[in-house]
């Protein structure tokens, strides 16, 4: 497996909860900008809300993250590139405060309790440990590639 051109086509993306300068789900955004660069992105989307989240938190767009990663950048080269070109510069106390809340964030509004509430309850009803958002995600990731719940 080659981490640095992942396929997301065999294999899920990093966890939400890998952390890159301590943000969570920057390596999972970062393995999808690479697939998706390869054309190897399979069923997962580069600038989905989750991803728009932490962009936004860290003041980069997605066009140019994307760019920087196109040039083959490591992840650390990607994490300074980051907090060269950001336009909210956050602290290391704002980056511990953000990641808490990512980490436990649940569904917030009708819509989103549904959406969550229907992957849940296609891939594993019987799960009564998958609460938040990054339950979810890694739950999915698993089942979608042969994993059982």
């Amino acid at each position: 497996m080659n981490f640095s051109l992942p396929d997301l086509t065999i294999h899920p993306p990093r966890s939400a909860r890998a952390q890159l300068g301590g943000v969570p789900a920057l390596p999972r955004l970062i393995d999808k900008c690479r697939a998706t660069l390869a054309g190897k992105n399979g069923e997962y989307h580069f600038n989905c809300p989750l991803d728009q989240r932490v962009l936004s938190f860290l003041g980069v767009s997605a066009e140019d993250l994307q760019t920087e990663v196109s040039t083959g950048k490591s992840d650390g080269e990607l994490w300074s590139w980051i907090q060269s070109h950001s336009t909210t510069k956050p602290s290391d106390w704002d980056i511990i405060q953000w990641s808490n809340w990512q980490s436990s964030r649940t569904p917030s509004d009708t819509d989103s309790r549904e959406f969550f509430n229907g992957i849940h309850a296609k891939i594993a009803p019987q799960r009564e440990d998958v609460g938040n958002w990054f339950d979810l995600l890694d739950l999915d990731d698993y089942v979608s590639f042969g994993g059982k719940a």
